[in-house]
């Protein structure tokens, strides 16, 4: 593997910090429109995708924004999934806190050469071996801190309270710069760098910097018990932030004539610093094989970030575009696939002519997508005392739900799930999704499959989430099974944003 080559960018004091509160956001109507013909997409193209996602089962989607040449050409939220709705993006999140290390590099506030150490100096007489003395804030930037593997249980696990000297705790295989390795505790040491030098969570420090300029509204940022938003993962957006996100990325950091970025970060950020070649551990992961750059993958088309389950930035400057997806999944390999089979022969060199009916059929067909709601009728059709009275346990010891009764109510039923302390009530509505926003934002869909079976599917709608419920009046049982397991612990209450948007 070779080793990074030394890649400080200049401070750069043309980058306007804009007062907090400053330019109300803009919402998606903001963004410019055009129809697909004028910026050259081929309508039936994005058709042609929409089809293969519809025959895709194991891809659940649940939004995609294209924009082509500046305009946001086709849009749309798959039921009950909608656009002001911000959705969890697992490590799409790394390229925000990228960026925040950016900025705070262009402030004279954070220098990619310096030893991670030097930003840590209470711990000093703690990290003795000398290749984590040795790692630079590019290595962790880059995931080339020297690990050979993911270290993230060891870090939180050796020092729950401070997770950065965990993670220094855990002496790399290798040398700084010499391999890759995909690893929460680099991205989490850049994000706490950043913390510490401005003083600001992640969220608070790119408000006024980036997200306001660029017109994003409310997000929001998980946090550990030190009560840093964790940077690897955790971010709450919308599609809509995404697809800003991107287009900032795609026009190299400018928006309208005002730059954002530093000078040159792009560039150095959109470049493999190190290969990934086989480093994921599957050999049918094209789009992983390419590099990795500064919280960016490259990919076999462009550059992008990523989250689990199908949270993508895709950035495509040979085809000026930026896609936005949020997703369900774990066959990324195959939803990329997909987008360059169908969506890349759609983005053509000019204007297509006599395409407006492809163009309407497109928009109409975006305005009512949804997803399909589980089978079962609203209502038992007999034996109701003996739902209500039935108290069902699960037989599954660590699942999401430990316990669950029905409660009749004037408009049909409550299922009340119970975990610990916790408690979650999930209203059965008519056919269709049920959606409601208390006591976190949910969609219930499904009912009764024959009177002695319960069978509901639960969207956990600010995540990519969703969990399969069945009640068994025979055997007073649950069981309940994850669609996706959510990669973050904590009970299901905890499946929305973290309170407090900034």
């Amino acid at each position: 593997m070779a080793v990074e080559s030394p890649d400080k960018g200049p401070e750069n004091s043309s980058i306007k910090v804009r007062s907090e509160g400053q330019d109300a956001p803009m919402s998606a109507s903001d963004l410019p429109t055009g129809s697909p013909a004028a910026q050259g997409v081929d309508a039936l193209g994005v058709h042609a995708f929409l089809d293969a996602l519809e025959a895709a089962p194991e891809i659940e989607p649940h939004s995609l924004m294209i924009m082509r040449h500046g305009h946001l050409v086709a849009s749309g939220w798959w039921a009950p999934y909608t656009p002001d709705r911000p959705h969890l993006l697992y490590s799409l999140s790394k390229s925000f806190t990228g960026t925040a290390a950016a900025l705070a590099e262009a402030e004279g506030l954070l220098d990619f050469d310096a030893p991670v150490i030097s930003y840590f100096p209470e711990f000093e007489a703690d990290i003795t071996d000398p290749r984590s003395r040795a790692m630079l804030v590019r290595h962790v930037a880059s995931m080339s801190s020297g690990h050979e593997k993911e270290t993230v249980d060891e870090a939180y696990r050796t020092d729950p309270l401070e997770p950065v000297r965990g993670f220094l705790l855990q002496p790399p295989d290798r040398d700084p710069g010499t391999v890759f390795a995909y690893n929460q505790p680099a991205t989490y040491t850049l994000a706490a760098i950043v913390q510490r030098v401005t003083g600001q969570p992640l969220t608070a420090y790119l408000r006024p910097r980036l997200l306001d300029p660029l017109g994003i509204g409310e997000v929001s940022w998980r946090r550990d018990r030190t009560g840093r938003e964790i940077g690897f993962s955790g971010l709450h957006a919308t599609t809509d932030a995404v697809a800003r996100f991107g287009q900032l990325y795609l026009r190299d950091g400018v928006r309208e004539g005002e730059r954002l970025l530093p000078e040159g970060w792009v560039s150095r950020a959109a470049r493999p610093h190190i290969p990934t070649s086989g480093a994921m551990g599957d050999a049918d992961r094209q789009d992983w094989d390419r590099g990795y750059g500064f919280q960016f993958w490259m990919s076999r088309h462009g550059f992008r970030g990523d989250g689990a389950y199908g949270q993508f930035c895709l950035v495509l400057p040979e085809h000026d575009v930026v896609i936005a997806t949020t997703a369900a999944t774990e066959r990324m390999q195959d939803f990329l696939n997909l987008v360059w089979e169908h969506l890349l022969p759609a983005f053509g060199p000019g204007p297509l002519p006599g395409r407006e009916a492809a163009d309407t059929s497109l928009r109409e067909r975006l305005a009512g997508l949804a997803l399909p709601p589980a089978p079962g009728r609203p209502a038992p059709p007999d034996r109701a005392e003996e739902w209500s009275a039935a108290e069902f346990a699960s037989l599954q010891g660590d699942g999401p739900a430990r316990a669950a009764r029905l409660v009749p109510d004037a408009g049909g039923w409550t299922l009340r799930l119970t975990e610990g302390e916790d408690r979650l009530d999930l209203r059965i509505g008519a056919d269709g999704w049920t959606v409601a926003e208390e006591p976190l934002p949910t969609a219930v869909s499904g009912g009764w499959t024959d009177s002695g079976t319960l069978a509901v599917e639960v969207t956990f709608l600010e995540t990519p989430h969703r969990l399969a419920l069945t009640c068994s009046l025979a055997e007073r049982t649950l069981t309940a099974r994850w669609r996706t397991q959510p990669l973050h612990p904590g009970p299901l209450t905890s499946l929305r944003a973290p309170r407090g948007s900034v």
